[in-house]
């Protein structure tokens, strides 16, 4: 039996969500921007969705834009932004590179973190002032699980660029932290389905009353003028589900899942010689674990792991093949050396000691293959 622990790269989607969505593949299969009977089911379909969605997010149904997934809010939201004409743009230098690569065409700017992954807000006070428009910084990081200060970073603006908006990658956070209380802080806030037990392909960006924003898709006009095209309606109806489902589960899930973590992390510190863990674990989500070994390569013990039944990854799912140290250890100050050796476990929902225990008896002995082999050479 395969043991799973990379639900930060996709999750499970959850029996209930199949459920909801099937009959959107079936006899409700209308154009929700149809005028007869078949298509304003499928409209009502999708703004019964967006209500769910918009109070488990802290927003107005009229604020949730849906899209195709996280990396289509993350660009609707700094292009649309940008496209305005406000101003400059600075993200954090471990941004997801659907953020990133949007602020490096954009010439924008990069903010420095400390070495345990949290954005320097000393270095992004010196960096803003009236001529910013937009701040981008996510509210936990995708390979490390670190939460980022979005309340002191609010209150840096709020101070030093008060006409800046501030945008925020919430898509590892649903299952993990109330995401409502928190996104409250942003002016845009980007989240994906198939991280909370919804399907791939779908996910939702919150444009706050007042924001302008211009379209990246023009077409029909759907999504209230920001993002035209036909919605995936079954998508948006699961997504819905899965939201409403990890928002009720969510307490559980973390006092369940914390004490798993936290065992496999120590386990693997205390059996692998020259390991190393990432960031500080009381500021990370319950769900990662995130640790570097000396001496050996990430991508070939992926390879010995898998062999074991064991699904990890090196860092970001996207990025995975790249024989390239993370960006986000280098932004933390981890050589090169180490940064190679990185390996990224993810727990949720249907993660159990099985997988623990595969994980802290397959991990040593991959390891110390590898290193036998590399002094071979």
């Amino acid at each position: 039996m395969t043991a799973y622990l990379d639900h930060a790269a996709t999750t499970p989607v959850r029996p209930e969500v199949v459920e909801a969505m099937l009959p959107f593949f079936t006899d409700q299969f209308g154009n929700p921007s149809g005028a007869h009977s078949v298509g304003r089911a499928a409209r009502q379909a999708i703004d019964e969705a967006r209500d769910q969605v918009a109070a488990a997010l802290g927003a107005d149904p009229g604020e949730v834009i849906f899209t195709s997934g996280g990396t289509e809010a993350d660009n609707l939201a700094l292009m649309g932004a940008y496209a305005t004409g406000a101003g400059s743009i600075i993200c954090s230098a471990i941004e997801h590179h659907a953020v990133l690569r949007c602020v490096e065409a954009l010439d924008g700017l990069t903010c420095p973190v400390t070495s345990e992954g949290v954005i320097d807000l000393d270095a992004l006070a010196e960096m803003l002032d009236e001529s910013v428009a937009v701040v981008s910084v996510m509210l936990v990081n995708n390979e490390t699980g670190v939460i980022q200060p979005l309340h002191k970073v609010r209150r840096l603006m709020e101070k030093r660029a008060p006409k800046a908006l501030l945008h925020t990658d919430a898509v590892q956070a649903v299952p993990w932290i109330d995401v409502a209380s928190m996104a409250k802080l942003a002016d845009l806030v980007s989240v994906s389905a198939h991280k909370f037990g919804g399907p791939q392909g779908v996910g939702a960006l919150i444009v706050r009353k007042g924001v302008k924003l211009a379209p990246l898709a023009r077409g029909g006009g759907q999504e209230r003028e920001r993002r035209s095209g036909t919605q995936n309606v079954a998508g948006i109806v699961g997504m819905a589900r899965a939201i409403v489902a990890a928002g009720q589960e969510r307490d559980a899930l973390v006092k369940r899942i914390a004490p798993l973590r936290n065992r496999l992390v120590d386990t693997l510190l205390t059996s692998v010689p020259g390991a190393f863990e990432t960031g500080d674990r009381p500021q990370k989500i319950a769900g990662n674990a995130h640790l570097c070994f000396e001496g050996v390569e990430s991508e070939a013990l992926i390879v010995l792991l898998d062999e074991s039944g064991l699904c990890v990854s090196a860092g970001a799912s996207c990025s995975s093949g790249a024989m390239e140290p993370s960006h986000v250890l280098t932004a933390m100050g981890i050589t090169d050396r180490l940064a190679l050796g990185s390996l990224r476990m993810t727990l949720g929902r249907t993660t159990t000691d099985y997988e623990v225990d595969v994980a802290v008896k397959a991990i040593p002995d991959a390891v110390a293959r590898l290193r036998e082999i590399e002094s071979q050479q």
